[in-house]
C-alpha cells in the first residue's frame, strides 16, 4: 500500500510540473516579474505538498510562525534542518515571504524542475569553484535581502538520516553577518515520514518548529552558527525523541 501510494504522488508530480514550468517560462519570456513566477512555482509546491498529505497521508504541523519577522522589508536568512526532499517543498508553500534558495548548479539540469528554478531569482552556485562560489551567494543574496526575500540555506549541505546530525557549515551565518541581517533557525521532523533518498514514504506528522531570530550584530559566523546548530539539534530530540534514543 505504501508503496503504491509513493508511485502514485511521483506520478502526480511528475506530471503536474510540466504545465505549471510552461506557465513559469512563458511568463518569463513574456516579461513576467520574477514575483509573479515565484507565485506559479510556489503554487506548484503547494500542491505537491497538499496531495502528498491527501494521496500518502503525510501531513505537517507548524510551530513559532509568531517568530517570523513581519516587516515586509526586513530580510532573514533561514537556517533548516535537512532530513528529505520534503521541507524544500513544504518552506516556501507556508512561509509569508518569498524565498530564495541557494542550491548547487547541477539542479538546473533536471527537466522541468530544474528549468523552473533557473527562471527563478535564486542563487546556483557551482561548489567547486569554492571562494567564488560564497563570493555569488554573498553578491547575490545581500541584493535578494535587501529587497526583503528570505535566503533560505541548509547549513548541513546535504540531507541527513533520521536521527543524525551533520557538519554545520558557516556559509549562511558568513552571509547574514554580511548582510546585517538576523538568522531564523528551523527544525523539520521529516525523515519519520519522507527518509533521505527514499522512494517509499509512509502517513504520519511532520513537525516543523521555528525558532525566534537571531541577531547576526557583532556575532562571529562559527559562533553564531554554532548557537544556530545546539538549537536546531536541541530541537529535534525534543521533536523527535524516538530517533535520537
Amino acid at each position: 500500500m505504501f508503496l503504491l501510494r509513493s508511485v502514485i504522488h511521483m506520478l502526480w508530480m511528475s506530471i503536474t510540473v510540466i504545465p505549471y514550468t510552461m506557465v513559469l517560462l512563458a511568463a518569463r519570456w513574456l516579461g513576467g516579474s520574477s514575483a509573479k513566477a515565484y507565485r506559479v512555482a510556489r503554487a506548484w509546491l503547494a500542491l505537491s505538498v497538499n496531495s502528498a498529505r491527501s494521496i500518502m497521508g503525510i501531513q505537517y504541523r507548524v510551530q513559532g510562525m509568531e517568530n517570523l519577522p513581519t516587516d515586509a522589508g526586513q530580510g532573514v536568512v533561514l537556517l533548516v534542518k535537512h532530513q528529505s526532499t520534503y521541507e524544500t517543498f513544504l518552506m516556501p508553500a507556508i512561509m509569508p515571504r518569498p524565498l530564495a534558495y541557494v542550491f548547487k548548479k547541477e539542479l538546473l539540469k533536471v527537466p522541468f524542475f530544474g528549468w523552473s528554478i533557473g527562471a527563478l531569482d535564486m542563487v546556483h552556485i557551482d561548489r567547486a569553484q569554492g571562494s567564488r562560489a560564497f563570493h555569488k551567494v554573498v553578491e547575490q543574496g545581500k541584493r535578494l535581502l535587501e529587497q526583503g526575500i528570505w535566503v533560505i540555506m541548509f547549513p548541513e549541505g546535504t540531507r541527513v538520516e533520521r536521527g543524525q546530525r551533520g557538519d554545520y557549515k558557516t556559509g549562511a551565518t558568513r552571509l547574514a553577518i554580511m548582510a546585517g541581517v538576523p538568522v531564523v533557525p528551523i527544525a523539520v521532523t521529516s525523515a519519520k515520514c519522507w527518509p533521505r533518498k527514499a522512494f517509499i514514504k509512509r502517513p504520519g506528522i511532520v513537525d516543523v518548529s521555528i525558532g525566534k531570530p537571531i541577531s547576526s550584530q557583532g556575532r562571529k559566523h562559527d559562533e553564531l552558527m554554532s548557537e544556530v546548530e545546539s538549537w536546531i539539534e536541541s530541537e529535534m530530540q525534543r521533536l523527535d525523541p524516538e530517533a535520537y534514543r
